[in-house]
């Protein structure tokens, strides 16, 4: 599911989105409005176009491409590996 890995991308890096605490719950929406980043990817998932997006939730193309561009951009950074090394319960 595609809203599942919008978690982790570190959405303070895209300009096109801001987290405010008092404008849903602090969580990530277009620049200057209350509309989530989420609906970008949940309407794609189900199947909308960019222009239906557009349309309904009253966004530029430039602000899709944005967000779009960003999760895309985000999916070639390395994942960070952690310092220590894990330990498995049963060899313990």
């Amino acid at each position: 599911m595609v809203g599942t890995h919008m978690a982790i991308l570190d959405w303070s890096q895209c300009q096109a989105v801001e987290s405010v605490a008092d404008r849903r719950s602090g969580a990530w929406v277009f620049r200057d409005t209350r509309t989530p980043v989420s609906v970008v990817f949940d309407n794609l998932e189900a199947g909308a176009s960019i222009s239906e997006i557009m349309e309904w939730f009253h966004l530029s193309r430039e602000q899709i491409a944005a967000v779009i561009d960003f999760a895309a951009r985000s999916l070639d950074v390395p994942a960070v590996t952690p310092s220590a090394p894990l330990v498995d319960a049963h060899t313990i």
